[in-house]
């Protein structure tokens, strides 16, 4: 039997207790207040016939990127499947992409949802999970074309709309349409004012543009919705240390670091990602932050079956070592990283073509820095910077291989790079004062300067 949820949407559940507490575990998803887990749980007790809430629990638990959570993940999808037989076509579908995200295969998830919402533009948890899986593949593309196929079909009453605004905002901005992402981003929050992923769509967008003084008034204004109780808190002060870091207020930078940015506020491996990349930056400048590279490594777990599980996780894990001063540890993780990546296990996970493509020339190219042969970390890191897209992220968090790019060229006899990519930087942006930062390292001709 089927039934509507709140969008119209097909569903196998007519219990209105559970009906709701997936609704607002979706919320929860996609606006990052708390997370989606006890409303999940509350749905499963109120219906335990209903299958989506066991996909959803699974698809949220995977898309933390922790390797410690995949079990957890795979049994409840075991037992989503038991219960496949009373579900909807759509729900089913749903099943299966998560699936595909647990074997490895985001691309052919991505697919499936964008199949899925052809038929039901209106399901905002398709929305929601392919933005996330297509951010992790650096698909910039289907980070703005998928909600723009979806959002003539909304009503823009609905609760969810400014958050689908928010996806598509996003999605304008990766693909460097900086006035219409702007546009979308304010339109989202003048509809609600609670959505972190539109105040950080802008972000980035003031970020690209150079406009650190902007950015940071605008995290500002925005503090009160984003910094208490939400999950996108610490990705969000992020942005703030990397509009300080462009004004080089470097004691600023640390503050940040210090106060919202290390110990108890970096419960998950995305959270410690920034921390790390924060700080090699910082490091790039010359700054010793070896105690808060070893203080963010003590509470990272990050054991042998961890590693090779997400590229983009595992290069960020290598800066912290390196920041620590521990090149062996991160030697030993690179290995373990190719050996997982290069061997026949897994061969279709798109985390492994990543990882050989580009992950690895990446961390190699780190090691070399850290072992102080600057040149050598030019070769390899320089050629697969036109291809570091795949490795997920967003162009604010690539920014660091050209900072490193930077850091290797002002260190060794690659100066006529380093120039090229800061002319890149200043047609691209004005010139900040991070920027005349890299020049005055390079020791550029004055003309570089302006």
């Amino acid at each position: 039997m089927s039934y509507p949820d709140a969008r119209g949407n097909p569903c196998s559940s007519n219990h209105r207790a559970a009906l709701d507490a997936a609704e607002q575990a979706l919320w929860r998803m996609m606006s990052f207040y708390d997370t989606p887990l006890a409303d999940l749980d509350a749905a499963m007790a109120a219906d335990p016939a209903w299958m989506l809430p066991h996909v959803m629990k699974s698809g949220f638990l995977l898309s933390l990127t922790e390797p410690a959570l995949v079990a957890e993940a795979a049994a409840g999808l075991e037992t989503a499947r038991s219960l496949a037989r009373n579900a909807t076509a759509r729900e089913r579908a749903h099943l299966q992409a998560v699936q595909l995200v647990a074997e490895g295969r985001w691309q052919a998830a991505c697919r499936l949802w964008d199949e899925l919402l052809i038929e039901h533009p209106q399901d905002a948890l398709a929305l929601q999970w392919a933005q996330l899986w297509d951010f992790y593949r650096g698909d910039a593309v289907s980070l703005r074309a998928r909600p723009a196929r979806a959002l003539p079909a909304w009503d823009e009453g609905d609760p969810l709309y400014a958050h689908v605004l928010a996806l598509y905002a996003f999605g304008l901005e990766e693909c460097n349409l900086y006035p219409q992402a702007e546009d979308v981003g304010r339109r989202a929050l003048a509809i609600e004012p609670r959505v972190p992923w539109a105040v950080h769509a802008v972000a980035h967008v003031m970020e690209m543009q150079g406009r650190y003084e902007d950015g940071a008034a605008w995290l500002r204004q925005h503090q009160a919705q984003w910094a208490e109780g939400n999950g996108f808190a610490v990705h969000l002060w992020w942005h703030k240390g990397l509009f300080r870091l462009e004004a080089l207020d470097v004691q600023g930078v640390l503050r940040l670091v210090d106060s919202h940015i290390s110990g108890d506020a970096l419960q998950v491996t995305l959270q410690r990602v920034d921390a790390a990349a924060l700080l090699w930056r910082l490091h790039l400048l010359g700054e010793d932050v070896t105690g808060h590279a070893a203080a963010l490594l003590a509470r990272w777990p990050l054991d042998d079956a961890c590693a090779g599980h997400y590229a983009f996780n595992d290069l960020h894990a290598v800066l912290a070592m390196l920041i620590a001063g521990d090149v062996a540890r991160a030697e030993a993780w690179v290995a373990r990283c190719a050996e997982r990546a290069l061997g026949a296990e897994d061969a279709r996970r798109s985390n492994h073509l990543m990882a050989r493509e580009v992950g690895l020339p990446l961390m190699r190219g780190l090691l070399a820095f850290a072992r102080g042969d600057a040149d050598g970390a030019v070769d390899l890191v320089y050629p697969v910077r036109a291809s570091a897209q795949r490795l997920g992220g967003s162009h604010a968090q690539r920014d660091l291989i050209d900072q490193t790019l930077l850091g290797a060229a002002a260190l060794g006899r690659r100066r006529n790079l380093g120039r090229a990519l800061v002319n890149e930087r200043c047609m691209a942006k004005p010139v900040t004062p991070l920027t005349r930062l890299w020049i005055e390292k390079l020791a550029l001709p004055e003309q570089a300067r302006a």
